[in-house]
């Protein structure tokens, strides 16, 4: 008898009976467990084997056949965490036809890739976003429903495709590859632009990071004109709105000599052009103040012309550089967000601190 590692076939080539709708539940439930001992070495395998050990139990009566099953069961396997359930049907449709071994490894293998995409542009780039951005903006809001309902809308849509594709799939068996190659190009790339349109929508409506620094530009300075009804003795106490002769105003201005500069009335009488003698002994006099005012130059303005939301789009192109190009890991990036947030917000000062 060949060793286990070298046999390509199992000793008893019976067809099994079909599994029972309870033995597939059961698996599709184990399957939330697979990362449960993930490592680098052979990454989901051990979760893998234990989602469908309920099946293969049932499949091989023969030890030694249950036997070499668990152990090429048990190679290196990495495959999107939702969508296992897809490969187990098929893989658990295979065994039970005792289908050859390296035909069940191959197969096993060609399913982590087209998944892993669809599964990534499915839930990360398409439901995530979407759940996460309405839902975060009703948390932001004081709305308490905001975080149940991303948990209820994200596990409902998980749970879902778990039964559905493990009953689906084992019905189905090898074919449903055919079918899956036959929409995976068009639906990830559908999926993938749609995540993308929603990264850009979030960059825009959740972005709030701007810049608050100002430059300082002089000042401006301006008399500001006032009304006021003081006895008729303090009216020479203000600088009251003069005229010349053709009506332009000289803001409060004394001739050559410290006097006020006045126009004449009706009567010809010399009259103060912001004074009106209300005949009571009082007067309504309109005055100037002289205000100075600093000038800045506000650069969250600058660049909001130029377009707007543009600190945002830098941040995330950044963020997009540094995945692309330096083979950044999500938690370098975290930790790099939170190291800008920190020095921008204190020692610079260069974005705007939630403590005001």
């Amino acid at each position: 008898m060949a060793s286990k590692d070298q046999k390509t076939t199992y000793e008893n080539l019976e067809p099994a009976a079909d599994l029972d709708q309870k033995t597939l539940n059961k698996m599709a439930w184990r399957s939330c467990f697979l990362q449960a001992s993930f490592n680098y070495e052979r990454m989901q395998a051990a979760g893998w084997l234990y989602s469908i050990l309920p099946g293969l139990e049932k499949i091989h009566t023969d030890k030694d056949d249950l036997s070499t099953s668990m152990e090429h069961n048990l190679e290196f396997f990495n495959i999107h965490p939702f969508l296992v359930t897809f490969a187990m049907g098929i893989i658990l449709s295979m065994e039970q036809k005792k289908v050859d071994i390296p035909t069940i490894r191959a197969v096993r293998v060609s399913l982590m890739g087209p998944l892993g995409g669809i599964g990534d542009a499915l839930f990360w780039m398409t439901l995530v976003p979407i759940t996460a951005g309405i839902c975060s903006n009703m948390a932001i809001q004081g709305n308490a429903f905001g975080p149940i309902l991303f948990l209820l809308i994200f596990n409902v849509v998980q749970f879902v495709l778990r039964f559905a594709l493990m009953n689906w799939s084992y019905k189905m068996g090898s074919s449903a590859i055919d079918s899956l190659m036959g929409v995976m190009k068009p639906f990830t790339r559908a999926a993938s632009i749609m995540g993308v349109f929603i990264v850009g929508c979030l960059t825009v409506t959740m972005g709030g990071t701007q810049i608050k620094a100002v430059i300082p530009n002089g000042t401006t300075q301006a008399y500001v004109a006032h009304t006021a009804t003081v006895p008729n003795d303090s009216v020479k106490s203000f600088d009251v709105i003069k005229s010349n002769d053709e009506g332009v105003t000289l803001s409060g201005m004394k001739d050559s000599d410290g006097n006020y500069l006045t126009t004449t009335d009706a009567e010809g009488e010399e009259v103060s052009a912001g004074v009106t003698d209300l005949g009571n002994g009082m007067s309504e006099v309109t005055y100037m103040e002289y205000t100075e005012t600093p000038v800045t130059i506000d650069i969250a303005k600058i660049l909001d012309s130029i377009c707007p939301k543009l600190i945002p789009l830098t941040i995330v192109m950044l963020l997009y550089f540094l995945f692309a190009k330096k083979n950044f890991t999500p938690m370098k990036a975290i930790l790099l967000v939170l190291v800008l947030g920190i020095l921008g917000a204190g020692p610079f000062g260069l974005w705007p601190s939630i403590w005001g």
